[in-house]
């Protein structure tokens, strides 16, 4: 029987073609200790809330450090477990991973990998050494047409070494990454990597985040068992970031989360798909990119599936994933993720999931971000009406009129101004009765952020023509011209009026005035 050969390719497309992002790489091997670690709570090796996963970055040496104190490799099983490729023990559904490739990412940007590890009552240390420089020498060979098999280029780039311990004690994995490849210096920046493993790691909520003890409770009630792990990037410990302030580009505050909801997701045979918490604000805008929390965010095993914009597909518009910040839970075990990480393979499981999400993203959320902004529109027709009229009424107080014209120009613009308010008004009083939760709250909590009480709209300014009133003219003010000359400003007042908007016409007006004074 003919012997298949696997190319040296399969190993470039594993390691340097697997990934977009090059911080991957803290997620694959996170992902690996957090199985060793449920491993050994299991086995009696770790007791509850034991078990840390240490990150250290070495930017003067360019070197990367990952270790846990889980289960350890036995040394009889070492070569085996780390030598061979997409062999691994691990099971779909149960473990994190389970395809037996991801420790193949770290090849692809440093110039050495080495793992190292020891089980409990052992007295050696196993080591393995990957030569991932000479690696992407030997595909570059191959592709330049001398060939090599994947076989081969394992045996070339793959030693195995072991170190005799006195600590029997002692249980750890770690994988090193030697020399950074200087286009991958981002994987070296402290702030950088922390942003990323805050959303992407299976990690507790901060305490300023004032929901979590909810959405540990939702859990609590759906047998759901919100998967946490004690990660420590430098000695710091990593948390969600997620906070309840949302921000502008310019970093000030303009809106809040002041509740969180739920939704169960259940297939056609009851079963519970996934569950989901998100944030309920005013919903005035799309979540500007300076919130790194934005985004209804997709998880398996409490590690993040892609990034912001997982779901961002299931909305019917691209934007309605920017208005929410929260988490999507899948439970279902045939809802597997691809070998990117980047959203699940294709099945019934992931077929039924999309159906369900879709339909609520599109039903129900879109609505509330969609009545939202439109509520917080229908206000902002009213308040410009009153601005408008306020403004009004003391133009006609101070003679701030140019001229008649400007007068009655001015005077339609309220007229216009009311009858949009007015429509708001009616608007918002239906909103209001068809209201449910959680679309309730949101306008209970827009209604009791606005600076004074919600009246009717009344417009106390006469739509009828003016009475001939001394002194509505603006120029007026300039008494210590003649007539005629104040006849001429009026008419260039008049001008400027005509030819720009009302806001930049005052301010030239103003400016004229100052210096005529």
């Amino acid at each position: 029987m003919t012997e298949y050969v696997f190319g040296a390719n399969i190993l470039e497309n594993l390691t340097t073609g697997m990934y977009k992002d090059s911080k991957v790489i803290y997620r694959e091997y996170i992902q690996n200790s957090c199985d060793q670690i449920d491993k050994a709570l299991k086995e009696g090796i770790l007791k509850p809330n034991e078990g840390t996963i240490k990150i250290w970055l070495d930017r003067d040496k360019r070197t990367i450090s990952i270790e846990d104190d889980a289960t350890g490799i036995a040394a009889a099983s070492f070569q085996r477990t780390l030598g061979n490729i997409a062999d691994s023990d691990k099971k779909v559904g149960e473990d994190k991973g389970f395809r037996g490739i991801g420790r193949l990412c770290g090849l692809a940007y440093c110039k050495e990998l080495v793992f190292r590890s020891s089980a409990k009552g052992e007295n050696t240390v196993s080591i393995m050494v990957c030569d991932a420089k000479k690696m992407r020498s030997l595909i570059d060979e191959n592709q330049r047409g001398k060939k090599h098999s994947a076989n081969e280029m394992l045996h070339a780039i793959n030693r195995f070494e072991q170190e005799m311990t006195d600590d029997l004690d002692s249980h750890f994995f770690r994988v090193e990454l030697i020399d950074i490849n200087q286009e991958n210096t981002d994987l070296l920046d402290f702030q950088q990597v922390k942003d990323y493993l805050s959303f992407v790691a299976p990690v507790p909520y901060q305490n300023i985040f004032t929901y979590r003890s909810e959405v540990y409770k939702k859990a609590k009630e759906l047998g759901f068992r919100l998967d946490e792990y004690n990660i420590a990037l430098e000695g710091e410990q990593i948390f969600k970031k997620y906070i309840t302030i949302l921000k502008e580009p310019t970093g000030t505050k303009y809106d809040d989360i002041f509740d969180i909801d739920f939704k169960n997701f259940y297939d056609a045979d009851g079963e519970l798909l996934a569950w989901m918490w998100f944030g309920l604000s005013k919903f005035q805008k799309a979540i500007p990119k300076i919130n790194q929390m934005r985004g209804l965010r997709l998880r398996k095993e409490n590690i993040q599936i892609g990034g912001e914009d997982s779901l961002q597909k299931l909305f019917k518009e691209d934007r309605g994933n920017s208005y929410f910040v929260g988490e999507v839970f899948a439970l279902n075990k045939d809802l597997i993720p691809n070998s990117q990480r980047d959203y699940f393979n294709e099945n019934k499981a992931r077929a039924e999931f999309e159906q369900e999400l879709r339909k609520y993203f599109n039903e129900e959320l879109h609505k509330i971000y969609y009545d939202g902004s439109a509520f917080n529109s229908a206000y902002k027709k009213i308040d410009t009406y009153q601005k408008k009229e306020a403004e009004f009424k003391e133009k006609d107080a101070t003679s701030g009129f140019v001229d008649k014209d400007h007068r009655k120009r001015d005077l339609k613009i309220v007229a216009e101004s009311k009858k949009e308010a007015e429509t708001a008004q009616v608007r918002i009083e239906k909103m209001k009765e068809k209201a449910d939760n959680p679309m309730h709250k949101v306008i209970t909590r827009i209604e009791h952020d606005r600076p004074k009480p919600v009246i009717r709209v009344v417009l106390p300014v006469s739509t009828d023509e003016p009475k001939e009133i001394k002194s509505t003219h603006r120029t007026d003010r300039l008494s210590q011209y003649s007539r005629p000359e104040r006849k001429l400003i009026s008419k260039i007042f008049s001008i400027i009026l005509t030819e720009t908007d009302s806001e930049t016409a005052e301010r030239i007006i103003s400016k004229v005035e100052e210096g005529l004074q």
